[in-house]
């Protein structure tokens, strides 16, 4: 469910398919974020799934896979 969300999330803020917004898509090199497309997507995800992000975790997660276990984690 988590996963399911986050890909759509990730497909619209970032301006990208679905289909590409695998679990092991790196968000920076693979989908092309920059650093505010990643701060609003950590705020999509703060709202969503009504978490806080650590502004030391952003700098650790690196694919689709490590922010859905992130959200998980915290949820």
């Amino acid at each position: 469910m988590v996963m399911d969300k986050l890909r759509t999330m990730v497909a619209e803020q970032l301006g990208v398919s679905e289909d590409e917004v695998k679990p092991e898509a790196r968000l920076k090199e693979d989908l092309k974020a920059d650093s505010a497309s990643v701060m609003m997507l950590v705020m999509d995800v703060e709202t969503e799934f009504g978490i806080e992000v650590a502004d030391d975790a952003i700098e650790k997660v690196k694919t689709v896979a490590d922010m859905a276990a992130y959200i998980e984690e915290k949820m």
